[in-house]
């Protein structure tokens, strides 16, 4: 039985007209019995129905919002409404309700696939200038931080160089020693298996030759390189951010380009050509011993047959493309790591655009110098 100071709502029939009656206090701490005669109401037979609020003594937003649900559940049955006896703060309260309850968002107008595509290019194209003017700051600032070591050799940072050379480097050479043993053993057995056929098989030094030293051990270097330091440079400058000790070094006076970036890049630089020629070496290795086991080329007929095929530029080709290969995954995993913002989330995504682009680019610029020396015939 509800009391004096509770929500009340009473279903009438005066005269075969239906009429609910609300009475009391329509309030937040009021209404929360009133849900249940509310449903009841709703389920009324009537084909209209007067809802009398002369009654109501205080009203708030909750009272409101229980009124207008019995409106919109009434009107959903078929049934004809007629509001009656609202004081001004109740009429102002539904008109509120009504008003923000009923706004319809906009439709998404609807986009094909090939706007969609249209669209997503553009909006690669838009990010990649972005991209550009990113990296360009950076190679900006590990340049006037050069100039500035080569000013006052005191601000070079040796030790630092020297520990990401150790991580980049020379951690880096198992791993890479191995993968190019095997990716010069797969080329020459498969070079030799195609080549049977035409009773050329010698030809197998000459392909795993040009091949590795011109194209294949530079780029799967710089490739292995931007999957396993790249990425760590990202995370490792990301979490600085993170944590905000990029602003830290920015607000006792370090320049955090100069700090954080050039050493990474530097050790790229310097450790890139060396992995380069290491793999080089294994993948000759690699394709000396197929070439012995199963097309029954020795050693030393490798190697003689090898001097005969490749010249000295032929070397230089893949150890001029490091540097530069190397140059572009510092700039990407730097430029990719000062975008994290503050959570997990963003640096596992940077993470994961850091390694991508730096392969793609890495091809792409393989791609340039192969056009560049052959057109220039070196």
């Amino acid at each position: 039985m509800a009391t004096k100071t509770a929500s009340q709502l009473e279903l009438l029939d005066v005269n075969g007209h239906a009429r609910i009656v609300a009475s009391g206090p329509w309030t937040v701490q009021t209404v929360n019995g009133i849900e249940p005669l509310v449903d009841n109401a709703v389920a009324s037979p009537a084909k209209q129905i007067t809802i009398d609020l002369a009654g109501i003594t205080h009203i708030d937003t909750a009272g409101a919002w229980m009124i207008t649900r019995l409106e919109r559940g009434l009107a959903a049955n078929g049934t004809k409404i007629e509001l009656v006896g609202a004081s001004d703060n109740a009429t102002r309260l539904l008109k509120a309700l009504d008003s923000a309850e009923r706004v319809i968002p906009p439709p998404r107008p609807h986009i094909g696939v090939g706007r969609e595509m249209i669209e997503g290019v553009g909006r690669t194209m838009y990010n990649s200038a972005n991209d550009l003017e990113a990296g360009l700051n950076i190679l900006g600032g590990v340049t006037r931080g050069f100039v500035r070591a080569l000013v006052h050799p005191a601000r070079f940072r040796f030790t630092s160089i020297v520990f990401h050379i150790d991580r980049t480097g020379l951690r880096a050479v198992p791993i890479i020693a191995l993968m190019s043993l095997l990716i010069g053993a797969i080329i020459a057995q498969q070079s030799a298996f195609q080549l049977r056929s035409f009773g050329a098989e010698v030809y197998v030094v000459d392909l795993v030759g040009v091949l590795v030293l011109r194209e294949l051990g530079v780029l799967l270097t710089a490739i292995m390189i931007a999957g396993r330091s790249g990425s760590a440079f990202t995370a490792e400058i990301g979490s600085m951010k993170m944590r905000e000790e990029i602003d830290a070094l920015s607000v006792i006076g370090l320049d955090p380009t100069e700090v954080l970036i050039m050493p990474r890049i530097f050790a790229l630089i310097i450790a890139l050509p060396l992995l380069t020629f290491i793999s080089d070496i294994m993948a000759l290795i690699g394709g000396g011993l197929v070439s012995w086991v199963y097309v029954g080329l020795p050693p030393s007929a490798f190697i003689m047959r090898l001097r005969d095929a490749v010249a000295l530029n032929t070397l230089f080709v893949g150890l001029i493309k490091a540097p530069f290969m190397a140059l572009i995954i510092g700039i990407i995993a730097a430029t990719e790591g000062l975008r994290v913002q503050g959570s997990a989330e963003s640096l596992g995504a940077r993470t994961t655009s850091s390694v991508v682009k730096a392969i793609f680019m890495v091809i792409v610029v393989d791609g340039l110098f192969a056009m560049y020396f052959s057109a220039v015939s070196y």
